[in-house]
C-alpha cells in the first residue's frame, strides 16, 4: 500500500497509509470498533476502492473473485435449526459463486475432505451445521477459505464470541496453516494476547491513522496516545499486554 487513503463522505477511514506485507507473514489487525479493520480486508479483496493511492496484491490491483485470496468474513453462530451438513457448507467455497447446485464429483469431495482434515473437522463432516459449536463452525469457515489453496488468508474476527480455550484452538490452527502452507495471514481481532505466540507483526488502525510493526514497536503509550488523541497507558504484565484509557 502506497499513499492509500479512503474516505466515506466526510469520514476518513485511512489517511496516507504505507505498508508492505511479505509472503508467509502472520499479521494481526487491531483497532477500536468502526476504525476500518474489516474495510481494510475488503479493499484487499477488491470490494472497496481506495479514494487515492496504490494497492498491489500479489503484483496486481485488487480484484473481486481472486482465488489466490481466501476470506472468512465475520459470522454469527448459525441457528440450531439449520440442517445443512458441515461438508456442504465448506463446499460453498468451491461453487458458491455459481447459480444452482453443484454436481457431485470425486475430485470435489476429495478437496473438501482434505480441507476439513486440515482444520481437524473431518469427524463432524456430516453433522448439521446448526448443531455445532461456535468454534466448530469457525473451523468450517476457515476450511472453506482454504479450498482454493490461496496465497493470502483474510480472517475477520475469527475469535469473536469464543471462550478462551476455543480461541486458543483457532489461533493454533491458523498459525499451523500459515507456517505449513507459507500462506500470508491477515487476521482482524480485538485482543492481541491470544495471538502473541503466532503473530509476526500487527497493523493498528485508529482515527484514520495506521501503524505497522511488531507489538513492542507499535503498542506503546506514546503511539496509542497519538492515534487516539487521548492519554493511553500500555502495561506489560503476566506475558500479556494491557491498554488502559482507550477502547481496544
Amino acid at each position: 500500500m502506497q499513499h492509500v487513503s479512503l474516505s466515506f463522505g466526510k469520514r476518513t477511514i485511512l489517511q496516507d497509509a504505507h505498508m508492505t506485507i511479505q509472503q508467509g507473514e502472520f499479521i494481526v489487525v487491531l483497532g477500536p470498533n468502526g476504525a476500518g479493520k474489516s474495510t481494510l480486508l475488503k479493499m484487499l479483496l477488491g470490494l472497496i476502492n481506495a479514494t487515492s493511492g496504490r494497492i498491489s496484491v500479489l503484483g496486481r490491483s485488487p480484484r473481486s473473485g481472486n482465488k489466490d485470496i481466501g476470506y472468512a468474513p465475520q459470522h454469527r453462530t448459525l441457528g440450531g435449526d439449520l440442517m445443512l451438513r458441515a461438508r456442504d457448507l465448506v463446499g460453498f467455497g468451491l461453487d458458491g459463486n455459481r447459480w444452482g447446485f453443484s454436481l457431485p464429483s470425486r475430485k470435489r469431495d476429495t478437496i473438501i475432505y482434505q480441507a476439513l482434515e486440515e482444520v481437524n473437522a473431518l469427524h463432524y463432516a456430516d453433522a448439521p451445521v446448526g448443531q455445532l459449536s461456535g468454534g466448530e463452525q469457525q473451523r468450517l469457515l476457515i476450511a472453506q477459505a482454504l479450498l482454493t489453496h490461496p496465497h493470502i488468508l483474510l480472517l475477520d474476527e475469527p475469535l469473536a464470541s469464543l471462550d478462551i480455550a476455543r480461541q486458543q484452538d483457532i489461533v493454533t490452527l491458523v498459525g499451523n496453516v500459515c507456517r505449513a502452507r507459507g500462506v500470508t495471514v491477515l487476521l482482524v481481532a480485538h485482543d492481541i494476547n491470544p495471538l502473541l505466540p503466532v503473530l509476526d507483526r500487527i497493523i493498528y488502525i485508529a482515527n484514520g491513522q495506521s501503524l505497522i510493526g511488531t507489538p513492542d514497536e507499535v503498542i506503546t503509550s506514546a503511539n496509542l496516545s497519538r492515534l487516539y488523541n487521548s492519554p493511553v497507558e500500555v502495561v506489560h504484565a503476566l506475558d500479556r499486554i494491557f491498554v488502559v484509557g482507550a477502547e481496544v
